[in-house]
């Protein structure tokens, strides 16, 4: 058995290149410092070339709409990562996904994430639930990699850009039947006196006695001033300097989705979001080049090749992948990269527990195009999303998250915790 100061022996040895092709971690040449300070702060019994893989077991939260996923290694060392939304019915997919990682060394996520991707072609790795698993285990992967080396995340994918990650407030008032426009404005207000500079609102209202019909795509002359009233509402009561986000959930046709944009010009929003389904980028294409209005998409759109399209084309001004179900964090910062050679600015949505959100604020730390990231209010008031997760200080502070200096994500599951939420039908990391 090797001690620590072998370990340390064996960390200094590495050339900061070398560490780069052990991560398969691009950038990782700028983390010098990072390497000293990791040499002092792990303690394990064997050198990071005989740490393995020795488990895959997962759990799940809001009735089984959220994965979390736990690898355990041979060192004592976990890691934890998190999916989100297409993750229903998964557990026997995380098994079978599990059982290819076993007896391989964790320390290169990249590698184990191409393995899994490539290694499904015709098991539907493209999209869907298949990434979002591989998403999970792709985040915990980093999360070992970094407790095993003494780095955070963003360490270990180049460096950070920033300390702290800006987030917006969804108001979550689509839990209300039919708002008002003074509904709207004053949960603007209360985010705004609570901290935070940005909001979103959802102005697709499937229970609208205005609809023509639940099947109709196009929105009424009452929907739209409905929409209008509310947004403008909203702005009044915050005034100029707070942004305001809104989301139509890609629920209308392109002619409302373009009336929509136009209407909210003179409200200076600072995105449109989703306003048809992601699906047809040649309908973005028209509505983003028609209207000042920036328009922004992508929770739904998958891996980096999902966004090369709507890239090169101009189909959206801002996009905003969902960082636990697009193909886990290395994947994000590809996505990330790829968006900055177009000028285009980088939102990601983010509904997981603060697992995902710190996970992908290391992300967003590491790239130069960030522009902001999501944060749901009910976050700051369930006990759920406290007592799921073992963290010391505040989750969001004035509209920002500090992003974490520990080892890897520097956010831990706590399982007791997780034990009042998971499904009953389900195992629990077994």
């Amino acid at each position: 058995m090797l001690n620590k100061q072998n370990r340390r022996s064996f960390l200094g040895k590495l050339s900061l290149a070398g560490a780069a092709s052990l991560l398969g971690a691009p950038g990782l040449a700028t983390a010098g410092h990072g390497l000293v300070g990791a040499k002092e702060r792990t303690s394990q019994a064997s050198a990071p070339a005989d740490l393995k893989i020795t488990d895959v077991t997962c759990g799940y939260i809001k009735n089984g709409h959220d994965l979390i996923v736990k690898i355990s290694t041979n060192q004592g060392i976990v890691g934890w990562g998190q999916a989100v939304d297409a993750v229903t019915g998964t557990y026997f997919m995380v098994k079978q996904m599990g059982n290819r990682l076993k007896g391989q060394n964790p320390l290169n996520p990249n590698r184990l994430q191409e393995e899994l991707r490539k290694g499904a072609f015709f098991g539907g790795a493209q999209s869907g639930v298949y990434v979002a698993v591989m998403t999970a285990i792709e985040s915990a992967l980093w999360d070992v990699t970094g407790k095993a080396l003494g780095l955070p995340v963003y360490q270990l994918l180049g460096g950070k850009f920033r300390d702290k990650i800006r987030v917006y407030c969804d108001t979550a008032l689509y839990t209300a039947r039919n708002p008002t426009p003074d509904d709207y404005a004053k949960s603007a207000s209360g985010a705004v006196k609570k901290g935070y500079n940005a909001v979103k609102f959802d102005i697709d209202e499937g229970n609208d006695p205005n609809k023509y019909d639940r099947y109709n795509w196009t929105a009424s002359p009452a929907e739209l001033d409905r929409m209008y009233n509310a947004i403008a509402a909203v702005r009044k009561a915050v005034g100029p300097k707070v942004d305001i986000c809104v989301d139509m959930h890609g629920r209308y046709d392109a002619t409302t989705g373009h009336r929509v944009a136009k209407l909210m010009e003179p409200l200076n929003l600072m995105w449109l979001e989703e306003p048809v389904p992601a699906d047809n980028i040649d309908v973005y294409k028209r509505i983003t080049a028609e209207t000042s209005t920036p328009i922004c998409t992508g929770e739904n759109i998958y891996l980096a090749y999902g966004f090369t399209r709507l890239l090169e084309e101009g189909g959206a001004d801002i996009i905003m992948p969902d960082l636990q179900k697009a193909g886990g964090l290395g994947e994000a910062q590809r996505i990330a990269n790829l968006a900055n050679l177009y000028y285009v600015p980088f939102s990601p949505h983010m509904v997981a527990s603060f697992l995902g959100a710190m996970a992908s604020a290391h992300v967003c730390a590491s790239v130069p195009n960030f522009q902001i990231m999501e944060w749901q209010t009910y976050m700051d008031t369930e006990e759920i999303y406290k007592d799921v997760v073992v963290y010391d200080k505040p989750f969001v502070e004035k509209s920002f998250i500090t992003v974490s200096d520990k080892p890897g994500i520097g956010v831990d599951i706590n399982e007791e915790g997780m034990k009042k939420y998971h499904p009953k039908d389900i195992p629990f990391f077994v």
